[in-house]
């Protein structure tokens, strides 16, 4: 056969393959749309007309500690990549969920509830437009008097102002002077290629979706307030005293913790430049979203740690708490280990930014770069959470994941890699032990009706236990299902493929299913369908032994597609243990047959799913018990 020929044989069978993989998993009329468009395609990649708008946005920021006013000035090029004309600008303001007309998920107090914000400017291409956002939501539509045309980029201008809530959620004030702003400023909304404009409220559970944008912004404060944020300090000798602004210097390619400032320190005022405001520089780019905390009393310590050992680079690592917060004491310490551990092992992608910070607030909580994080006052759980939260760093922040609609495929993967450096520090039983009390129990001992809502369900479509089942643990677990099934080594490869294919764009559910079937060369599809696209649990029996102690039967009742080990003692006392991946399940859903390869007579069996826990494990075991 010619070179030609064969080339034609391989495109056919790569074609027949992917259309192959396409078929049995649902997929919504929109989704369907944007593969026959061509932005999306079967093989798990881009289209050849995937696209994504953009934006670089200028901004100054103040932080007033006195009336709890946060104000800007911003300028957006705003660049629209569709082939659409856009008619509407769709602006979005999270932090309008503190507006008492705004839609909320719970119950909230009144110290939580808040003007909003307030825009005093608002311009596009220099055309002012009457605009206060008054009557806003968190999501704002601006009926623009000249459309953008596609392939086409705009200024916005916008001056705005909004209050900091009195109690702190995702941001807010932390204490009298301290305060933690993030979605502190208004956006130009995603448009996207199987959307359009993103218009669904920030509700508070569900959590965000935004553009990759450069970033260049100021935050302005009063003397002895040390400014935390996302990106690049680019002028620590304007804003800290010399001394101060040496041991940061010294941090960025340190292997110790050095403490940059301390309590007598901050009390002295000698941190920062005595000006009765300092500017504090920063620059981010390629990045989603952009945060700042900022105290007058906060320690500082800070490091580093060689994130990319190819490249030799390192990342900034700093914490930044009160002087009673005891969890932060090793929080430098800890995330040198998680960013070093989660750079070589899983999901074994060199930490991507310059910079992690943690900030001592009360909302457990992933941002760029930065993560604000409670006092717990157990050093363990306070480190298995900063560990989940730096683990978001590559689903959300890496990828560009729609959180919103698609929390599982975010929360499900810090989640995995959450249990997976958890094993690495505690050991494996402890891990375990945690994963099964924090992420399952709860789950597959509730009957109710919420609780086996199928995962791709749309995140703002479920609430209560069943968004926080589908979105963390359930999520979770078929990921790990699958790595077992896989094996390590394919697992990863397909993870890295998809990972490096979706990397500062928007990947959908459908585009992690076809990525990992192209990757591995397996059609996958029956095993995501039975993970994502049912109403599925784990439960699994022992049905029964052949008489000639050949077989084992196996029914899996639940119907989740889990791996097992059979524990089986012989009449002699001797034991064997044999491990069950997911493939098992893939033929036959509902039973299998374990063919044994002695004729020993067996004295017990008992299915152990390990952190797969079963809804009734009464029925593991053989004999009955």
């Amino acid at each position: 056969m010619g070179k030609k020929a064969i080339q034609i044989v391989l495109a056919a069978f790569l074609f027949l393959a992917q259309n192959s993989f396409a078929q049995g998993l649902y997929m919504p009329r929109n989704i369907k749309e944007a593969y026959a468009k061509g932005t999306r395609s079967m093989d798990g990649k881009p289209g050849k007309n995937y696209w994504q708008n953009q934006g670089k946005y200028n901004m100054e920021i103040s932080v007033d500690p006195k009336t709890k006013i946060v104000s800007g000035t911003e300028t957006i090029i705003y660049q629209n990549n569709s082939k659409d004309t856009l008619k509407t600008l769709a602006v979005r303001f999270v932090n309008n969920l503190h507006k008492p007309s705004s839609p909320r998920g719970g119950a909230v107090s009144n110290d939580f509830l808040s003007d909003g914000l307030t825009i005093t400017s608002f311009k596009v291409e220099n055309e002012i437009y009457k605009e206060d956002a008054k009557k806003w939501g968190t999501i704002g539509r601006l009926k623009l008097k000249k459309a953008i045309p596609p392939n086409s980029k705009v200024t916005i201008n916008i001056d705005w102002n909004y209050p900091l809530s009195k109690e702190s959620g995702r941001e807010g004030q932390i204490d009298e002077t301290t305060f933690f702003a993030a979605y502190s400023y208004p956006r130009v909304s995603v448009f996207d290629d199987y959307n359009g404009w993103d218009l669904l409220p920030h509700t508070d559970r569900q959590e965000f979706y935004n553009d990759f944008n450069d970033y260049n912004f100021s935050v302005k404060a009063p003397k002895n307030y040390v400014v935390y944020a996302t990106g690049d300090l680019l002028n620590p000798d304007e804003v800290l005293l010399p001394e101060i602004a040496a041991r940061l210097k010294k941090s960025y390619t340190a292997d110790e913790v050095l403490h940059i400032a301390n309590e007598q320190e901050m009390k002295d005022g000698l941190v920062t430049k005595q000006y009765d405001w300092n500017v504090w520089k920063f620059e981010a780019r390629n990045i989603s979203d952009v945060c700042f905390g900022l105290s007058d009393h906060y320690l500082w310590d800070a490091s580093s740690v060689l994130v990319d050992k190819k490249a030799n680079r390192r990342a900034s690592v700093q914490a930044a708490y009160d002087v009673k917060g005891t969890d932060f004491v090793n929080s430098v310490k800890n995330n040198q280990y998680a960013l070093d551990w989660f750079s070589n092992n899983w999901p074994g992608v060199p930490y991507p930014f310059s910079k992690m910070t943690a900030f001592q607030g009360f909302a457990d909580m992933e941002y760029p770069m930065m993560c604000n994080d409670s006092e717990m006052g157990d050093p363990v759980f306070a480190q298995l959470v900063q560990d989940h939260e730096v683990a978001h760093t590559y689903f959300p922040f890496y990828m560009g994941i729609n959180e919103t609609r698609y929390a599982f495929m975010d929360e499900g993967w810090a989640t995995t890699f959450e249990y997976l450096i958890g094993i690495a520090e505690h050991g494996k039983e402890a891990a375990d032990k945690f994963y099964k009390d924090f992420r399952v129990k709860d789950y597959i001992n509730d009957r109710s009706a919420e609780e086996d809502q199928p995962i791709i369900t749309m995140s703002t479509q479920v609430s209560g236990a069943g968004y926080g089942n589908n979105s963390y643990g359930k999520a979770s677990l078929s990921y790990i299902a699958l790595k077992d099934m896989l094996g390590d080594d394919l697992f990863k490869k397909a993870l890295h493929t998809y990972m490096e294919t979706w990397n500062g764009k928007h990947p959908i559910p459908w585009d992690y299913f076809n990525s990992f079937n192209s990757t591995t060369g397996k059609n996958l599809n029956w095993f995501f369908d039975n993970w994502f696209f049912t109403n599925n649990y784990i439960d699994i029996a022992v049905k029964g032994v052949s008489p000639d102690n050949k077989t084992i039967s196996v029914e899996n009742v639940g119907g989740f597609a889990i791996p097992f080990d059979v524990n089986i003692i012989y009449a002699d006392n001797s034991k064997e243990t044999l491990h069950q991946t997911p493939a098992v399940w893939e033929k036959n859903k509902i039973a299998v047959k374990i063919v044994l390869k002695g004729t020993k007579k067996i004295k017990q069996i008992n299915l152990d799913g390990g952190i797969f826990m079963d809804a009734t494990p009464e029925n593991n075991a053989w004999p009955a018990k």
